[in-house]
């Protein structure tokens, strides 16, 4: 799966190690997201996510930036974020958690 939508969102590969994700990042499409994510990152060491192309987000689109973050840590890989939309920054905020997803690699 490339670029199907999984409940209004889905991530799209751009090439050599970036990728967008467009549409909504919540609950209804969070996981589905994550799972298309799971065959696409393993061929890279380094990972750019454009947050661009989010509509609508909300705690569970957060959780999945973590998760990545997380398998970036395990697995000796390096991921980054850019456009993180302001409502996610703000949840981020008011979670205590912004400075994972705004840091830099």
């Amino acid at each position: 799966m490339t670029d199907a939508g999984v409940a209004g969102g889905g991530l799209r590969p751009l090439g050599d190690g970036h990728f967008e994700i467009h549409g909504d990042l919540t609950f209804e499409s969070a996981s589905g997201i994550l799972e298309q994510s799971k065959s696409q990152f393993d061929d890279f060491r380094k990972l750019h996510i454009d947050l661009t192309g989010i509509e609508d987000a909300d705690s569970a689109g957060l959780a999945l930036l973590i998760e990545w973050l997380s398998w970036a840590r395990r697995s000796d890989r390096e991921i980054e974020f850019a456009g993180l939309p302001a409502r996610l920054s703000a949840i981020a905020e008011i979670s205590e958690v912004a400075e994972l997803v705004t840091a830099r690699p």
